[in-house]
């Protein structure tokens, strides 16, 4: 799927984080006394809200597409993607059988190649190369991220 016809995919990501604790015989450290200064933190990376929520629109059309939810991906297609794509029914027709075809995927990797304005050029990349998507087309249409590359 370098290009779907009428769609691509997007599924959320999850990610499975591992803690392991080691125990050791030597002595902790002493806590600082309840007057000392607090130490120095970095501040946390600044947030494009755009950007974030396109990435998280990238991914719930993914997550649809290969639920598959045909109506929720039918929803985040851009007006003109809609009018191409047909009805509901037929697009969630395609749904059903890209999801036959591929099962559940998940979007291992996800780059926002260019975010100008209301337009945006998404790569992302699945287990499955065939599925891949290079510079792939989205709108923001009434301030949601809608996928545009029909």
């Amino acid at each position: 799927m370098r290009r779907h016809h009428t769609t691509t995919a997007v599924l959320a990501t999850a990610a499975l984080l591992t803690l392991t604790a080691c125990s050791s015989s030597e002595p902790k450290p002493a806590s600082p006394p309840a007057d000392a200064p607090a130490p120095a933190s970095s501040p946390a990376p600044r947030v494009d809200p755009a950007r974030a929520d396109l990435d998280k629109a990238v991914r719930a059309y993914s997550a649809a597409y290969f639920k598959p939810d045909g109506t929720a991906a039918y929803a985040t297609l851009s007006k003109r993607c809609a009018t191409k794509a047909g009805n509901a029914e037929v697009f969630a027709a395609i749904v059903d059988n890209a999801a036959k075809a591929y099962g559940r995927q998940e979007i291992q990797s996800l780059t926002i190649d260019q975010l100008a304005g209301d337009m945006a050029r998404v790569s992302y990349t699945y287990t499955v190369p065939a599925l891949n998507q290079t510079q792939q087309p989205w709108t923001r249409e009434a301030g949601a991220w809608k996928y545009d590359g029909c």
